[in-house]
């Protein structure tokens, strides 16, 4: 394995930019000053105009495995998250079988040690019979509980409400939670039914999976999690409506936090007329003003986290008509360069991106000595390019599915390298080496 020296990158990290070099030594981070001399046996790489940031920590990635690897699986997703400067991710429980005992969990880390290039973690799912098994779970190595407050891919939906209270009530970990109502959305859909039959326009989709659906979901969640004094964390805000209920502030001193996700950040219900199924996903994306609001929410961390939700689905599926479309996008390559042009277009600052993208998601899972740049951290590192522009083609993807709605779409900046526990793993979209990710641990 060898040692590194980062020559004359531009560091971004703790809410500062500054010049320096980086040496690493083994897995971690030895050393950051200015005008470091190359120790014998060191690979010098040399970063003149890139900037440097830590990895980005992807807390809500559907990596399709095990149960529906003709979509994606752990070893494909990950090669296309260490490509698009993604060094760690946490999994979602809506596998076949889904991830609702311990020796399950245990599975899935067992097929990550083997096939992954980044460093994994995996969510336990809620059901409404296994709270007993969700009460001992161990904070050191579990990230968090997964609730699905509805239905969505993979039908985990907790319907009892004894249960509901019981996970919120007496989960060791860190509750997530989609939010959507069931109900507001049936209903919905039964009035899309008799007025559409099977031909839904895929534009109605916001109005199914709505705002409302959105908001009373999220409004419970809320209250819940204050009842029981939950540590809460609820996934993909997608409405400007939702933001009341979260506080602006560090996320060390919030019980209560919330993410969103870059397909809110870029796309709007406008897209659907060309995008159509492609970006059909829940909760949907709606108004421009919610992407808005949003995006505003994220700049002042109302919001906390920006994460992708990947969730790989076949090209051919994606083009079934809206009632057998199932939701999901693939993002996870491109979602750093997309979120780079929120930071291009003055909308966040670069160190408010690699904070919601790497500090916070360390902070909020306690994950032990990674998501910033400190000596003896894990040196999990990317290198932007911000003068080298990219248009995605589709030669270029590696997710397995084969598709991405950024296909054509020019990025200003491009991802120069990714280090992965102190391993170069990619350089210029090209994935190098073998597996080299590691399970994460939690400080708690």
């Amino acid at each position: 394995m060898p040692n590194w020296l980062i020559k004359n990158a531009e560091l971004v990290n703790e809410g500062r930019r500054f010049q320096a070099d980086l040496r690493t030594r083994g897995q971690r981070i030895a050393e950051i000053g200015g005008d470091l001399t190359a120790h014998a046996g060191e690979q010098v790489f040399d970063a003149s105009g890139l900037w440097l940031l830590p990895g980005m920590i992807d807390d809500h990635v559907h990596f399709r495995e095990p149960g529906y690897t003709a979509k994606a699986d752990i070893a494909s997703e990950s090669r296309a998250a260490v490509a698009g400067g993604v060094t760690s991710f946490i999994d979602m429980p809506n596998t076949k079988p889904a991830t609702l005992t311990h020796e399950l969990l245990e599975d899935k880390y067992a097929i990550a040690s083997r096939t992954s290039l980044a460093n994994y973690a995996f969510y336990f799912g809620a059901s409404n019979d296994n709270l007993d098994a969700t009460r001992a779970l161990d904070p050191r190595k579990v990230p968090g509980v997964k609730v699905f407050l509805c239905e969505s891919t993979g039908n985990l939906c907790v319907s009892d409400p004894a249960a509901l209270e019981g996970v919120f009530r007496d989960s060791p970990v860190t509750v997530v939670v989609h939010c959507e109502d069931s109900h507001v959305i049936h209903a919905n859909l039964d009035r899309a039914k008799a007025e559409y039959g099977d031909d839904i326009p895929m534009r109605l989709h916001p109005d199914i999976r709505s705002r409302e659906a959105c908001f009373e979901s999220t409004k419970w969640a809320v209250e819940a999690a204050r009842r029981h004094d939950t540590r809460l964390h609820v996934l993909h805000v997608s409405t400007a409506d939702e933001l009341a209920m979260f506080e602006p502030g560090p996320i060390a001193e919030k019980k209560i936090t919330s993410e969103t996700c870059v397909h809110f950040l870029r796309y709007s219900d406008a897209d659907y007329a060309t995008l159509s199924g492609r970006i059909k996903c829940n909760p949907a994306i709606k108004a421009a003003s919610d992407r808005e609001a949003l995006t505003h929410a994220l700049a002042d961390t109302r919001i906390d986290i920006l994460a992708t939700d990947h969730a790989p689905h076949l090209e051919s599926e994606k083009a079934n008509p809206y009632t057998s479309c199932p939701s999901g996008i693939p993002l996870i390559q491109f979602a750093l360069q997309s979120a780079l042009e929120c930071v291009f277009r003055g909308d966040f600052t670069l160190e408010r991106l690699v904070e919601a993208y790497s500090h916070a998601p360390a902070t909020l899972f306690a994950i032990e000595d990674r998501g910033y740049l400190r000596d003896g951290y894990f040196a999990d590192l990317v290198l932007i390019d911000p003068n080298n522009p990219q248009t995605v083609r589709k030669d270029q993807i590696l997710s397995k599915c084969g598709w991405s709605p950024f296909e054509g779409d020019t990025f200003r900046a491009s991802v120069a390298a990714t280090f992965v526990n102190g391993n170069l793993v990619a350089r210029d979209g090209e994935v190098l080496g073998a597996p080299r990710g590691m399970r994460l641990q939690f400080n708690r």
